[in-house]
């Protein structure tokens, strides 16, 4: 049952609307067999007519009544005896009205009944198809960051930090200064007592600020048994701290008015009210760009962690409990389980992650203390928390964070239970290593001992090839070593590649949020096979989605997440826009299909006419003509003949209007006197002897000759080879067969109309979406991996005419708006009505080729296509 089929049948349920029948038609909606409601409706625990209640083992308590449904649901959802039958849903209704509660998420829904047209996406556990449900953002930690980049900015104008140690100096100083808001907010110190010591007991120009906070760290340093006595009290009065977090002593900075005033206005905030994983964010707030941006640090926010670790090993402990659930040696073993795990982030950030993963834990620790009416001390240790991270702010600041987490846990431990360990002096953290992931020794830093169940997680930094500075180029070199084109690999490779080697034959697991990248174009050839092996498989994947956090310029970026683990017998899950389904594969490209690797291909597996790359005339721009030159030169008659339009991706698709100077062997003695003429080709002369290729070199005897001279003087079908990621079509189109086709666009010459229809329909669209490469953010159409490789099936001449028909179609409504660019037409948020309805009867016309039965979305023709292709070419090699 699809989501498609699904709303369909919930609108038919509200146009055709039965009171006698609703549940029973609301059940078939979903994908309940007729058998099942036919018993449901004929067996004991049907009692509509004389309770008005209806029960579903594990699916569903229906209750309806004619008042006080809110109070009837709320008494319903702690009812022992509604819940004896494990319903995921409880319903109530008064048909006007419907409410429903979902048992495992505790999601609501409060709606009119018509309105469930709407809301349909509610009940679709009932299909197999949960929903993710992950944590919002905590608006306080954006301010607490805006403040503390305040600060930083006030301490950079009056401070000179300049060196490694200056830079390392003001980070200690400032996860400093985290801790004592947080602890004098959470009850760690006394309440509010850093900042009014600050307030009191120094200078309001700030002169003082400096010494005074030198001294209260000292203080934090030094046991109260070994203080001198003659320590004033305002000092006395602040705890031991111990833990190594004020041991070492570092230059702290000089204070103004201003900066002494933020200090009190960041002091006036409820620290109490902020996660500690919110610190990431402030260092992407906080620190130099230029610093921030050569570490390649991204900040992912709790809901994307929570997208990583629920597939990776919180869901199924989760399910571990509630079968443990009234067996105490179930939930005994269980527990044990938890104090066996490892948690490792090998590009650990500010430790965001393990963060998350420790606060996670200790919840359900606690939910298994709950259960089990046992009163047990904590268990689950930082010691159990690793990471890895190169930046030294945030290396400092993931081990802060993790001593907070674990006092936030420690809080809510002692209101549940009544009694906790005491926070002061901090014990030992998370075993954080300041260095290279990619030159560490892994199983140093997180090593492997027999009864341990390691999960690996986290958000390496991407870094594109065009990206890498020459330090990471040597980190690829180190990695890849004896491997093939690995220069072509983003660096987040490297994670993947050393993780892989981790957990092979041992209990381990692990995922990484990425760029899309490594699942598309020439990068899947190489990447994979040394990633994946003979031994491991993807065992979960969030297919390509954009994210945004809570930190400062909270940009978007389109990433998948992966989950890598040995070969097992358990279940794969792909999500999709936060659905999940369990599948039985998920390949190299995410999608549910056998592992398969597309090369590139030299011409079409369907037969389609070859496409060609246009020409490159590497000239210096020196026989390319812009309007005011063209003008110029047309005045010559004799030069008209050289004179040619010149059409790329970009003048195809804003209408820039260019052309050039395209002259043959025969031509040249002609025209190469003419002064303008004489003094262009001697600029392509330069410029080629300037190149450091040998081969352009050359060239400089023939500049008036294109390096690569692909133009036919044929009509054609241009396609763009990039193309912004926000279309939902490329727009491609017919030339005459005139111009030169630049080397940013490709040409089919000669081409039947029909041919247009197949590139342009949505069914190529979402082949190239799955297999073509990025450059930047947009799409990178090649001929030989995505045209080459597309399967489309023989067609008959009958389907050949219809699709011209659509094609002119298409044409025609573009011409009804011929004042508009392409850019402009192809806009998803501008495109005209009439264009949209011409390509989607194209649309219909090219998946009839393929079968009768329509497709319900991308992932299902993504599917198809696939299974066509493996068809298709039955010598490709499996990997």
């Amino acid at each position: 049952m699809t989501i498609t089929q699904i709303e369909q049948n919930i609108k038919k349920i509200i146009s055709n609307f039965s009171q006698d029948n609703f549940i029973f038609d609301l059940l078939l909606a979903y994908g309940e067999p007729k058998a099942t409601i036919s018993r449901l409706r004929n067996g004991d625990l049907n009692q509509l007519e004389s309770k008005g209640e209806l029960t579903h083992r594990k699916k569903l308590f229906f209750k309806v009544a004619t008042e006080h449904l809110h109070s009837t649901i709320d008494k319903l959802r702690n009812d022992s005896t509604t819940l004896k039958q494990k319903p995921r849903f409880i319903i109530v209704t008064d048909y006007k009205t419907l409410l429903a509660y979902d048992t495992k998420n505790t999601d609501t829904l409060d709606i009119e009944i018509t309105d469930l047209t709407k809301y349909y996406d509610f009940f679709l556990p009932w299909a197999g198809m949960e929903k993710s449900t992950h944590q919002a953002e905590n608006p306080a930690d954006v301010k607490a960051s805006e403040k503390m980049a305040k600060l930083y900015d006030e301490i950079l104008k009056d401070n000179h930090i300049e060196s490694d140690e200056d830079v390392h100096a003001l980070n200690v100083f400032l996860t400093r200064l985290l801790f004592c808001y947080f602890a004098e907010d959470s009850h760690i110190f006394k309440d509010n007592i850093f900042t009014h010591s600050i307030s009191s007991h120094t200078q309001a120009n700030g002169s003082d600020v400096g010494t005074y906070l030198d001294r209260l760290f000292e203080v934090f340093n030094t046991d109260e048994k070994d203080r001198d006595a003659s320590l004033p009290e305002y000092l006395k009065a602040f705890p031991y701290v111990n833990g190594g977090l004020f041991r070492d002593k570092f230059t702290i900075p000089t204070f103004t008015m201003k900066s002494r005033n933020i200090l009190l206005e960041i002091g006036s905030l409820d620290w109490s009210a902020i996660n500690p994983d919110i610190f990431g964010s402030m260092i992407q707030a906080v620190v130099k760009d230029e610093y921030r941006g050569d570490m390649g640090m991204h900040y992912t926010s709790v809901p994307n962690i929570m997208k990583v670790m629920q597939p990776l090993f919180l869901d199924e402990l989760y399910e571990d409990f509630e079968k443990a659930k009234g067996n105490t040696k179930k939930l005994n073993l269980l527990h044990l389980r938890l104090q066996n795990l490892k948690i490792f982030d090998p590009a650990c950030g500010s430790g965001n992650f393990l963060i998350i993963a420790y606060k996670e834990l200790r919840k359900l620790e606690m939910l298994i203390f709950k259960e089990g009416g046992l009163l047990i001390s904590p268990s689950i240790k930082l010691t159990q928390f690793y990471g890895i991270e190169l930046d030294d702010f945030a290396h400092e600041v993931a081990i802060l964070s993790l001593w907070l987490a674990k006092h936030q846990m420690n809080v809510l431990f002692k209101k549940e239970f009544g009694t906790v360990p005491p926070a002061l002096p901090l014990q030992d953290g998370g075993n954080i290593v300041h260095g290279n992931a990619t030159r560490l020794d892994w199983e140093e830093v997180c090593p492997k001992v027999d009864g341990d169940e390691i999960y690996i997680l986290g958000n390496p930094p991407y870094l594109g090839t065009r990206n890498q500075e020459k330090e990471h180029k040597s980190d690829m070199a180190y990695i890849f070593h004896g491997i093939k084109n690995y220069k072509s690999l983003d660096y987040i490779a490297c994670w993947f590649f050393k993780a892989s080697n981790y957990i092979r034959n041992f209990t381990a697991e692990y995922a990484f949020v990425t760029t899309n990248s490594i699942s598309q174009g020439d990068q899947v050839s190489i990447f994979w096979p040394p990633i994946i092996n003979d031994n491991l498989e993807i065992s979960f994947a969030h297919q390509s989605f954009k994210w945004t956090n809570n930190a400062k310029a909270n940009a978007g970026v389109t990433v998948v997440i992966i989950g890598i683990r040995n070969i097992d017998n358990k279940i794969k899950l792909l999500f999709s826009n936060n659905i999940k389904k369990v599948v039985s594969n998920i390949n190299y490209y995410l999608v549910e299909s056998s592992n398969m690797i597309l090369g590139r291909q030299s011409s079409s597996i369907s037969g389609l006419p070859k496409m060609i790359k246009g020409s490159i005339p590497a000239d210096g721009g020196h026989l390319i003509l812009d309007e005011n030159e063209y003008e110029n030169l047309s005045q010559h008659l004799i030069l008209k003949p050289v004179i040619k339009k010149f059409i790329g991706a970009q003048e195809y698709i804003k209408g820039i209007k260019r052309w050039c100077l395209y002259i043959n062997d025969v031509d040249i003695a002609i025209i190469e006197n003419i002064p303008s003429i004489k003094k262009r080709l001697d600029g392509v002369i330069k410029m080629r002897l300037e190149s450091s290729k040998k081969a352009t070199n050359k060239l400089a005897e023939t500049p008036h000759l294109f390096a690569e001279d692909r133009h036919y003087d044929e009509p054609c079908i241009i396609i763009p080879c990039t193309t912004s990621e926000r279309r939902d079509y490329i727009p491609i189109g017919f030339l005459d067969k005139d111009p030169v086709i630049y080397a940013s666009a490709q040409a089919i010459y000669n081409a039947d109309p029909w041919i247009f229809g197949v590139v342009s329909s949505r069914m190529h669209m979402t082949w190239m979406r799955a297999i073509a490469g990025r450059l930047k953010t947009d799409y990178r159409y090649s001929s030989a991996l995505v045209y080459n490789t597309f399967p489309f099936p023989n067609i008959t001449e009958k389907q050949k005419e219809e699709i011209t028909e659509l094609v002119f179609n298409i044409l025609d409504e573009r011409e009804q708006h011929s004042e508009k660019t392409l850019a402009q037409l192809y806009d998803p948020e501008k495109m005209p009505a009439d264009l949209k309805e011409a390509h989607h009867q194209l649309d219909i016309a090219i998946e009839k080729c393929y079968r009768n039965k329509p497709f319900e979305n991308d992932e299902e023709r993504l599917e198809y296509l696939f299974k066509m292709y493996e068809e298709m070419t039955s010598k490709e090699v499996k990997v």
